[in-house]
């Protein structure tokens, strides 16, 4: 007889007694539940455990929720993710769906209606495997390529095309790529742009951030010293942005 294997729930929740609450009745429902006390561990466990639903919530420390979305979703357009949170005002649930969130529920919520909902999430992300077809999220990346000024990015082949030529991208270069382009004409801070890119809290003296930004405008401004799409903002951090006809 072929061993079903237990469908994987990460619970990215800082509240020890509602993670350890919600742990035992998701058990009892058959899936297998491992629990992430912060933004930072959610998302290295997300890596190593590779599980099949997130149910996430916003106010974590270290790293916030939405920062801990938008990180998954530049890179992983499929996993369903659940927000869990105390948040329920309307401007937070559409931010929670423009990142790329498949279901929102506030807190207090009923306990029948999230095993529903996380019962639905699965069946359906099992569905769209099978089928091959879209979840319909609107990701970072819904377009295989993006145009601005000259220049093409081509993030199937993680491929520019520029003035300079054809440049290979690495897989860091094009996860910032795509997290500039969805905030296109938002400034990002330096620590915003270090938490959804890397992972880390807090102020940090690195120039990590800098470094990229240097490759960027080497690979797609005319004037490097001048640049025109990726801009420093003073005491904010960085702003990318184009004409639309470009």
């Amino acid at each position: 007889m072929e061993k079903i294997e237990k469908k994987r729930i990460l619970l990215v929740e800082d509240e020890s007694h509602i993670a350890e609450g919600l742990k035992l009745n998701l058990v009892l429902q058959g899936y297998d539940v491992m629990i992430a006390p912060d933004g930072v561990s959610g998302l290295d466990q997300w890596k190593k455990w590779q599980p099949d639903l997130i149910i996430l919530d916003i106010m974590l420390p270290g790293i916030d929720g939405f920062s801990v979305l938008q990180s998954i979703r530049l890179e992983n357009e499929r996993i369903p993710i659940l927000i869990l949170s105390a948040k329920s005002a309307i401007d937070d649930k559409v931010k929670g769906l423009s990142y790329g969130v498949d279901d929102y529920l506030a807190k207090p919520f009923d306990l029948e209606e999230l095993l529903l909902r996380v019962e639905r999430l699965l069946t359906q992300a099992s569905w769209y495997r099978k089928n091959g077809d879209s979840n319909g999220i609107e990701s970072f990346s819904s377009e295989r390529t993006y145009t601005f000024g000259g220049n093409r990015i081509d993030f199937e082949l993680s491929v520019a095309y520029c003035k300079r030529g054809e440049i290979c991208l690495t897989e860091q270069e094009v996860k910032l790529l795509k997290l500039f382009i969805a905030n296109k004409g938002k400034p990002i801070s330096r620590s915003k742009i270090l938490g959804i890119g890397w992972g880390y809290t807090g102020s940090m003296a690195t120039r990590t951030v800098d470094n990229f930004m240097v490759r960027f405008r080497k690979y797609f401004e005319d004037d490097p010293k001048k640049p025109v799409y990726f801009k420093s903002l003073r005491s904010v951090g960085y702003i990318f942005d184009h004409d639309s006809n470009s």
